[in-house]
């Protein structure tokens, strides 16, 4: 089998090859490698395997099934794992400052341990939110031959005949304060609504970035939206790792495949399946790491101009189980394709174009998850970007589902989430309000959390569609209601959200793309003059070295100068 590859033009020659190796060579004979299996191409298999959450808990597993297919392919694969912050966990309070960073822990953690072991190619797996990302954006700074496994989701909880996932949980939270159920209610729903493995079902971040996998071409076709606990993920696993091997003889890089192109077709599907408003931070932050310009603004634009096709949660009814049993990503992509909303020509880790891929499925008009693309649920794409005076640097917000698109109101202004939670639970935020949250930007929280436990509770007290919410935070793609994330520039920056007073009014027209403060100019001026910028408790560690580093959400809150700015690629050392 080695004879396929020509291992002078390999990173791990570095490690095992030649007499000046020997002592390299002596580790791996430390760990039963025979002297042909060294000679192999080594390949990493990144985990981001855990117990913090069932997202991860299967991970492992299916990375050590990977072998399997790495060793018929004639590969040595050499298995690592990496950290996660599963957000439902960190949700709600100061652990969710950790949830983005972890994004760039993840990449630089791959990054390190592939350049320090001079890994020739990767297959990584990934479950939660943050991890998914930052598994791509390894893949394209080290731009080895890389495929992209997502662990797969939970299945739904059933509650009184339903379909339920964490999202009714966190809403039965604001139902309970407005006191319209029981205790009890809030304790069933918590046994039965994550009923095993897997990550959260709906169209939220691990999803939607699950979707941008296949179709910007970095995972097998349809692989994806298979539920964590079937048997078929461990399949799954093993032809990665086969097809891992067939990418490094031909040589096909992440790079090759991930162009300006690719990230258009991803940018598509977060907009046609109503995905997570997180894409429209992940895909610019995986796009720096090609050297490819693609912000926040890009991604808004196409998004303007893609309808919304498939009804997931939580703007709609079904979970991703739904959407594999309906055909999967590849059964929206036929449609879409044929509407000519992708570009066809870009190359996949199969070797094929996705035009090419896409000729293998069959379009079954008998599924009710993916409408066709000449009859879409609204022609709107499911997220839209907004700009105005209150975000010249942009924000984002998820229409799907949602009733009405403009919203007008005075402003109620909290400096950071936990006052913002504890005036909804105490019912003091009145219909007709924008409740806004600042300072909890990149560098301003530091760490930009997520605003699931505010906005869900708004949701469970009936509250969803009359009262609006902005941050220069982010949302979960869990998400629902007049919820408006990303604002820049953020407080910290003194951006005009820092400059926002309670009773200013608001205007919001996701229509139009426009997001306004009514302020007259000279007063902004006066409010600007007294402002000073703010310090935070974090002031050493990790959350502080991030705050010095990250750049404005825009252009995807990355902390490095990116593919740009290289003198070298780690794959051709």
């Amino acid at each position: 089998m080695t004879q396929r590859f020509d291992k002078s033009r390999l990173p791990s020659r570095h490690v095992s090859v030649g007499p000046e190796r020997a002592p390299h060579r002596s580790y791996y004979y430390a760990m039963g490698l025979s002297e042909e299996e060294i000679a192999r191409p080594f390949v990493a298999l990144a985990s981001a395997g855990n117990d913090s959450a069932p997202c991860n808990t299967t991970l492992d597993a299916q990375a050590d099934a990977a072998r399997a297919g790495v060793e018929a392919g004639g590969g040595m694969p050499r298995r690592f794992n990496t950290i996660t912050v599963t957000d439902g966990i960190a949700m709600g309070h100061q652990g969710m400052k950790s949830s983005l960073v972890s994004r760039e822990v993840i990449a630089d953690s791959i990054e390190l341990s592939v350049r320090g072991h001079c890994y020739d190619a990767l297959v990584g797996f990934a479950g939660c939110d943050k991890s998914l990302p930052g598994m791509m954006m390894a893949m394209l700074r080290l731009n080895i031959p890389s495929i992209f496994v997502y662990g797969g989701s939970i299945l739904p909880g059933r509650y009184e005949g339903r379909d339920v996932t964490v999202v009714d949980v966190f809403e039965v939270v604001g139902r309970y304060a407005a006191k319209a159920c029981p205790i009890e209610e809030v304790h069933a729903l918590e046994k039965v609504a994550c009923p095993g493995h897997g990550a959260c079902g709906g169209q939220y971040t691990a999803n939607t970035m699950a979707c941008v996998g296949e179709a910007i071409g970095l995972s097998l076709p349809n692989s994806n939206m298979v539920p964590a606990p079937y048997t078929s993920r461990e399949q799954i696993a093993v032809a990665a790792g086969a097809q891992v091997m067939e990418l490094i003889v031909a040589n096909i890089r992440p790079r090759d495949i991930c162009t300006r192109a690719a990230f258009e077709n991803a940018a598509r599907i977060v907009a046609a399946t109503g995905g997570s408003t997180n894409g429209a931070l992940h895909l610019p932050a995986m796009a720096h790491e090609a050297g490819i310009d693609f912000s926040l603004h890009d991604v808004a634009t196409i998004f303007k101009s893609t309808p919304y096709l498939a009804d997931l949660k939580p703007g709609g009814r079904f979970v991703a189980k739904d959407m594999y049993e309906a055909g999967g990503v590849y059964m929206l992509m036929k449609t879409m394709l044929s509407e000519g909303l992708l570009h066809g020509d870009c190359l996949t880790v199969t070797g094929r174009t996705l035009a090419e891929n896409i000729e293998q499925v069959t379009w079954n008009p008998d599924q009710k998850v993916i409408y066709d693309a000449k009859a879409p649920i609204t022609r709107t794409g499911g997220v839209v970007g907004l700009r105005g005076s209150l975000a010249p640097d942009g924000a984002i917000v998820k229409v799907a589902g949602m009733k009405r698109l403009q919203f007008a109101g005075t402003a109620r202004v909290f400096d950071c989430e936990e006052d913002a939670f504890a005036a909804v639970e105490a019912r003091d935020i009145a219909e007709g309000s924008v409740v806004v949250i600042r300072y909890e930007g990149p560098k301003g929280g530091p760490g930009m959390r997520e605003m699931l436990s505010t906005t869900a509770a708004l949701y469970g007290q009936g509250m969803g569609e009359t009262v609006a919410l902005i941050t220069d935070g982010r949302f979960s793609g869990a998400t629902r209601g007049f919820c408006i994330g990303h604002v820049g520039p953020e407080a910290a920056e003194g951006g005009p959200i820092a400059l926002v007073e309670d009773g200013d009014t608001i205007r919001i027209d996701a229509e139009a793309g426009t997001i306004d403060l009514d302020v007259d100019a000279a007063i902004l001026a006066e409010r600007r003059a007294a402002w000073a910028p703010r310090t935070n408790d974090y002031q050493s560690g990790a959350l502080w070295r991030y705050a010095q580093n990250v750049g404005p959400a825009w252009a995807g809150a990355v902390t490095h100068p990116g593919a740009k700015s290289e003198t070298h690629v780690f794959a051709d050392i």
